[in-house]
């Protein structure tokens, strides 16, 4: 029987994997169905160390216009809505977006497997990251260590340093749910693997998405999936 000095019971915890259609409702472009351009820039150019050594011009030009974009854009209902869902349950996203919605939104527990657009690192050991912002990074701007400023982004081929976080975190959960990503971009898409046997899995992507059984497919967009989230979590009593 609890007492009056009781510390409240653990909320269940609620593990969310969210993708680039998290924040498409939000104006911000996704990879999907460009043939390896990404807004007109070939990604090679842009998201590898190699496009950075050739033309590290380019590759902040390009992201500094992301990072002016991002300031522009605002949380969507999807966005509200993880954010509402703090109060039944320890809600902690993982996401492969490297906008500031979720935090913007009111989401407390945010992990960026792919690195923020509103952080900067230096480019030789030690890698110190630091927070820009809004601001621009230009050649000749330097890490407190005296190294060039880069984008605190993740690019293909470099690895995923927060994957093992997101694994434990996938591993607990007692609730899953994945939204706006077709589980093709790996490690991130085997996290769905980690979550425990019989935990209640949820996808909510408005494309067919190839699934195994058990995941329960919600074939809408960010905002429109999530409040039908709430309305299940609701209806199941949790």
């Amino acid at each position: 029987m609890p007492t009056p000095d009781s510390p409240p019971p653990a909320k269940p915890l609620l593990v969310v994997l969210t993708g680039a259609g998290m924040s498409a409702e939000s104006g911000i472009p996704t990879f999907r169905g460009m043939g390896g351009l990404w807004e007109n820039h070939r990604i090679k150019d842009v998201a590898t160390p190699e496009g950075w050594a050739r033309n590290p011009a380019l590759v902040l030009r390009f992201y500094n216009e992301r990072r002016k974009r991002m300031w522009q854009c605002e949380p969507n209902d999807g966005h509200l809505g993880l954010a509402r869902l703090q109060q039944r349950f320890d809600v902690r996203i993982i996401t492969q977006n490297v906008d500031n919605l979720h935090e913007r939104a009111g989401s407390r527990h945010v992990l960026h497997l792919h690195g923020e657009l509103g952080k900067a690192r230096g480019t030789r050991p030690p890698f110190a990251v630091v927070e820009i912002g809004d601001r621009e990074i230009r050649l000749g701007d330097n890490c407190p260590h005296g190294s060039q400023l880069r984008p605190h982004i993740v690019w293909f081929g470099e690895d995923v340093p927060l994957i093992s976080d997101a694994q434990a975190l996938a591993r607990r959960a007692g609730i899953f749910v994945v939204i706006g990503t077709a589980l093709t971009v790996y490690p991130a898409a085997g996290l769905i693997d980690d979550a425990p046997p019989h935990t209640p899995v949820y996808l909510i992507d408005p494309a067919p998405v190839r699934t195994g059984g058990g995941i329960r497919h919600l074939q809408c967009g960010a905002s429109e999936g999530v409040r039908e989230l709430e309305r299940l979590l609701a209806d199941a009593g949790q």
